[in-house]
């Protein structure tokens, strides 16, 4: 991370921190440890972010927005000009789980030999933390030259965080629950209607006009206003 020039690292529910290995194996790097944040899940380390990829090598059932990793940089560099943008990489022996992967806008994936895929999160983390470092400079690049609108931001509204989305899928959760429409087995209909407000859902504005919505289903004589903030 020192040597790509990223300084900002956030650890979730980490087997030993402070440690002496690390501290040790930093070997002049030791102010990205002096200032890591320890978070206990992913959903508390990435709730302020605008703009959150994950990386794996898994295919899933559910279809998620998949980038190389110079997509996947440019799409940080730029997002992180106007929101927290955060690269996420799950443990060593399992990766990311179904759970982790539903609180990124996109994955990414690095190509290798379908023969051998095994690749240790050490080598992931520098092949994108190089990516990022060869675009940081690309921040300024104008809007057609990203890869894709889909984590473009409405003109001049504030950015929707993860943290905002996941109260507002929790909101929804609650609503369907209500009305019926979410029947057994809901794990895999829930993903597919959160990869759906993923696309579409990208403001603070946005945001409350659902929530909006959902309080007139759950209170049809009256409610929170379409524009009022929900918490």
């Amino acid at each position: 991370m020192a040597n790509m020039g990223l300084p900002d690292l956030f650890l979730v529910n980490p087997r030993a921190f402070p440690d002496p290995a690390a501290t040790a194996r930093a070997a002049g790097a030791e102010h990205v440890l002096e200032r890591t944040r320890v978070f206990g899940n992913l959903a508390e380390a990435v709730a302020d972010c605008g703009c959150v990829i994950g990386a794996t090598a898994r295919r899933r059932s559910v279809a998620w927005p998949v980038l190389e990793p110079k997509s996947a940089a440019q799409r940080l560099v730029h997002e992180g000009v106007h929101t927290p943008a955060a690269l996420v990489f799950g443990p060593e022996a399992s990766g990311l789980s179904n759970e982790h992967l539903d609180l990124c806008h996109a994955h990414v994936r690095i190509d290798v030999e379908t023969d051998f895929s095994s690749l240790n999160v050490a080598t992931a983390v520098a092949i994108l933390a190089y990516e990022l470092r060869r675009h940081v400079s690309s921040a300024a690049t104008p809007q057609a030259q990203i890869p894709s609108a889909d984590l473009t931001q409405p003109a001049g509204a504030p950015p929707m965080t993860m943290g905002e989305f996941d109260r507002m899928m929790d909101h929804l959760e609650r609503v369907v629950q209500k009305t019926g429409f979410l029947v057994m087995p809901r794990t895999r209909l829930l993903r597919k209607l959160r990869r759906l407000f993923l696309r579409g859902v990208r403001s603070r504005e946005e945001v409350n006009i659902v929530r909006g919505v959902l309080t007139s289903i759950e209170q049809p004589h009256g409610g929170g206003e379409p524009g009022s903030d929900h918490k």
